[in-house]
This record gives structure tokens, sequence and C-alpha cells, in this order.
């Protein structure tokens, strides 16, 4: 007889994170605003109530990204789908609010080496930054979700302890974040770790306010999801078709197929809200209009479904 552990959710929120997680490393020329909308629009289409759809910050850093505002003013935007955006500072942060977008992401990291290699300051000095930020979006009625990168391990200091992680994820929840992603950057994790990463964070936090964000360098991240869905937590961060690299690995898979965590779901009996058939129709869609390969097994192993 089959025992289900007694805590998987019964619902999980896909956050789809490719059209800007997916899309900001993109090699080559600068993808069309036109492409990013019609990937926008797709997922929404296709059941993904929860979107990161751009980032504000300076094109001369993130040229992908440099059109913004162009595609938050041209996607059709669906009732009940949230549009979130990356907001790194008060400029990136006026830029998002007048876009008029649901929600704001601020990015921070558990390794100190890391945050001085991206960012030029310590963890602590990068929440400092963050509170305008919060500041701003809150006054605006927009809701703030603080990343944590390198949760697991960090690719200049190696393994991460879990209560660095558990403290920078508390101090981004007391500043006003209302939730927290914890970020697999380097996809090292493995499912008894995640599980020791997470115990720490929700000494500190509790479950309902933290997401999973685990990337698939190692092949790790559905038994790494499946761990953390044991312990109660409902919220992924996935992308469509895998889209987005793994800057810090040469040649490494990133983020985690969308399409792969449906049928993952679909089988465990938990709803998403996803039509896995037209998730994997986008999939084959963006990747042929970006000339890439498909990140999901799931989508390869379906066929290319009409586009």
């Amino acid at each position: 007889m089959i025992t289900h552990p007694h805590r998987l959710p019964e619902r999980v929120r896909i956050v789809e994170v490719g059209p800007r997680d997916g899309l900001q490393n993109e090699p080559g020329p600068i993808i069309p605003t036109e492409t990013k909308v019609e990937l926008i629009n797709r997922l929404a289409d296709a059941g993904l109530s929860h979107i990161e759809a751009a980032s504000f910050v300076s094109p001369k850093w993130v040229p992908q990204m440099g059109d913004a505002a162009e595609v938050m003013a041209a996607i059709q935007r669906v009732p009940g789908v949230a549009y979130a955006a990356l907001a790194p500072n008060l400029k990136g942060c006026e830029g998002a609010v007048a876009a008029k977008v649901d929600e704001v992401a601020v990015f921070s990291a558990a390794s100190e080496a890391f945050t001085r290699k991206n960012i030029n300051c310590s963890i602590r000095e990068s929440l400092e930054r963050f509170e305008p930020v919060i500041q701003l979006a809150r006054e605006n009625g927009i809701r703030v979700r603080g990343y944590v990168s390198t949760v697991i391990g960090c690719p200049y200091a190696g393994d991460i302890n879990p209560a660095q992680v558990a403290a920078v994820a508390r101090d981004l929840v007391h500043m006003g974040c209302y939730e927290i992603s914890l970020g697999d950057t380097i996809g090292v994790g493995t499912p008894l770790r995640v599980k020791k990463m997470l115990e720490a964070v929700e000494r500190e936090v509790s479950i309902d306010k933290l997401a999973a964000h685990f990337h698939d360098t190692y092949g790790q991240a559905l038994a790494n999801l499946y761990a953390v869905m044991e312990e109660g937590l409902h919220v992924i961060d996935s992308s469509t078709a895998g889209l987005g690299g793994c800057p810090y690995a040469k040649g490494a898979s990133g983020n985690v197929a969308t399409e792969d965590v449906v049928y993952m779901l679909n089988g465990l009996g938990i709803e998403s809200g996803v039509d896995l058939n037209k998730l994997v129709a986008t999939g084959h869609w963006i990747t042929g209009q970006l000339g890439r390969g498909n990140g999901s097994k799931v989508a390869l192993a379906m066929g290319c479904a009409e586009s």
C-alpha cells in the first residue's frame, strides 16, 4: 500500500520566472519586445497566475531587459494574474511603480563572497540599499518579494551555512517582504541538504512565507522540490523550457523547467492550475524564437505540440 507523506500540499503556486530570469542572460541579439510580450501572454493563457515579467535594471548591465517599461505596457493583463518585476534599486522601483507592476522583487544572497563579487558590497549593505525600494513599493500598494541566492552553495565560497540563509531571510521579512524565495543558484543541492537548509530557515520565517527556486545543474531540482514539499512548502519558482543558464557553471542548465514541475505535480495529484499542453506548446514556441534547445525533458518527451 502506498502511503503519501502527510504534509504534501494540495495546491502549489508556481512563480514563472522565464520572461525575466530565463531571458536576462540570453546571448546574441536583443530579443524583440513583441516576443517577450507574446511569451508572457501565452504563459498567462496556460494558467500561470504569477509571472515575473521584467527587470527594471540598467540596460548597460542587462541589455536584454532594457525594454521593461515597453513590455509592461504591451502585455494583455489577465485578471487574477500577478505581473512582477525585479527592482534592485530606487530608480528601478520608480520605473516599476510607473509601469504599474503588481509586485517587485529584490535580490540578496546568503554568501558574502557572492554579494561582494556581484554587487561590490556586503550582505548588510545590500539589505540597506533595499530599504527605500521596499518603502516606495509599499507606499504605492505594491508587495515586495525577497530572493536569497546561494542558499546551498556558492561558486566562490563553497558550502553555505544554513544559519546564514535563515538570517538573511529573517531580515528581508522584517524589512517588509511578504515572501522569500530560496535560490539554489548553482544547483548543488540534494534532498537532505535542502531539507536541512529549510529547517534552519523555518526557525526564523514560517513555511507559508517561503518559496523554492532550485536550479537543475546537477539534475537534482525535482527531487529537491519534492523534499521541500514534504515539509509543507507550496510555492515553486520555475522557468518554461528551462530557460536561463547558470552563468557560474559553463554549459550547465539553470532553472528547473516549469513543464517538468507541472508534470510531477499532476502525477502527485497536486493542483497548480496550469494547462500542461498549452505550457509545452509555449516552451516549444519560445525556444524556436530563440533558436535554442528546449530544456524541459517533459516537453521533449511529449513532442512538439502545436504552437
